[in-house]
């Protein structure tokens, strides 16, 4: 199974005559390779997805099987956030257009799936020129596309160990005294009704959406041919969604980090415990020092707690991560003692979830959001640092408008070789 794995590296091709790995030039041959490997991965990835923990939420989206035609005009590599908002909206803007989501595994099987569901309004490097509203947007997309997220925008805190407020409702111990410092736009969403809803909108206005669907060569040709299992897709234009994963697909590889994120979540609290930990209005706050934390109140009053990387070396080391053993175990055991010394209340505190995802980090912290260097008919979409909640959704109708060729790409989010 290793020497599958290793054998499956994506390629792109810019014309002519593709070579796989194997140096095999039959390209039925090479077509069986693929999907002997692509299987493997895909049972082996659905096998260790426990390995990654169990976050408390759920995706209840059932993708419906059809067929995949043999031209379309529009694949979108990648079934989270981003993939299946911009599915959704290029199907309302254009009905006219065949579009189908890939998807290697499930539908939201990396970041967004594991996301901690806070919702911000800006990028982690800032706001950025023509960037605009971003949770208003945000907020008009999910309205559109009728999807129910148990979104709530009260407001974010900041809190830091310096320039308090003076009314700071929060008052912990975490290397001195944390109380809030500022608040700043933004909130939650339920991560799981998140994908499910656009799911659902990607399919109720027509999209194909193909799980266990992985993508592992490309020809730049026009139409764009992707090798599928057991088959070519031909495509007018791709949509690259994959974040931290396939990084040889969307030549994101030396360009940004990918790094595992982790957290975890109490037990129910009861309404004075909340009081006592200055939650009683449930709104999600983040730290703007070190050591870095974040959290939020979800709607059974479970508190999720965030903090801690596991740095990788390769994108492909993120299938093999355990939350339950090695570096990512020692973390959440750390973060685990570091919760129950913020307050008294915390200090017997039950843990009822642990779970780890991954993202990915820009050299600049601006998304990347550009023509792909080797596919002119292919655009990249992600790289959001941590901040990809609000911002993937909004960004993935610019993006779909882009596909249109209704709008142009920032300039902000080129890549700078």
């Amino acid at each position: 199974m290793s020497r599958l794995r290793r054998r499956a590296m994506p390629r792109i091709h810019e014309s002519g005559t593709s070579y796989d790995s194997l140096g095999c030039k039959d390209r039925r041959a090479q077509l069986f390779w693929s999907y002997l490997t692509d299987e493997v991965l895909c049972l082996t990835r659905s096998e260790d997805k426990p390995r990654w923990g169990q976050p408390p939420w759920r995706i209840d989206f059932e993708a419906e099987a059809r067929p995949l035609p043999e031209e379309i005009d529009v694949a979108i590599i990648g079934g989270g956030f981003t993939g299946l908002a911009v599915a959704a909206w290029l199907r309302r803007l254009a009905p006219e257009k065949t579009v189908a989501v890939l998807e290697a595994q499930r539908l939201g099987a990396g970041a967004s799936g594991r996301s901690g569901g806070l919702a911000l309004g800006d990028t982690a490097a800032g706001d950025l020129p023509g960037l605009g509203d971003v949770l208003g947007g945000f907020t008009d997309i999910l309205r559109e596309l009728e999807v129910d997220c148990d979104q709530r925008l009260p407001g974010v805190w900041e809190v830091g160990h310096s320039n308090a407020s003076p009314d700071s409702p929060i008052e912990w111990r975490d290397s001195g005294a944390l109380r809030i410092v500022a608040e700043v736009p933004g909130g939650t969403v339920d991560p799981g009704k998140l994908v499910s809803g656009l799911a659902r909108a990607a399919h109720r206005h027509g999209a194909i959406i193909a799980e266990h669907s992985p993508v592992r060569e490309i020809t730049s040709n026009d139409p764009v041919e992707l090798a599928v299992p057991g088959r070519v897709l031909r495509a007018r234009q791709v949509l690259f969604a994959t974040n931290a994963q396939s990084l040889e697909l969307s030549d994101l590889v030396g360009w940004a980090q990918p790094k595992f994120t982790l957290a975890v979540a109490t037990r129910p609290l009861r309404e004075d415990e909340l009081e006592a930990l200055g939650l009683r209005d449930r709104k999600a706050f983040y730290t703007v020092d070190l050591p870095y934390l974040w959290g939020c109140v979800l709607p059974d009053h479970k508190v999720v707690w965030g903090s801690g990387l596991v740095h990788v070396a390769d994108w492909r080391e993120l299938d093999s991560i355990d939350v339950s053993a090695g570096r990512p175990a020692e973390l959440l055991a750390s973060l685990e003692r570091r919760v129950r010394g913020l307050h008294p209340v915390l200090r017997d505190v039950k843990f009822c979830h642990r779970w780890g995802g991954p993202i990915l980090i820009a050299e600049s912290w601006q998304p990347v959001f550009a023509r792909h260097p080797r596919c002119p008919q292919a655009l990249i979409l992600g790289a959001y640092s941590g901040h990809g909640v609000a911002l993937s959704v909004y960004l993935a109708r610019w993006a779909a408008e882009a596909l249109l060729g209704q709008r142009e790409l920032p300039d902000w989010g080129k890549l700078q070789r």
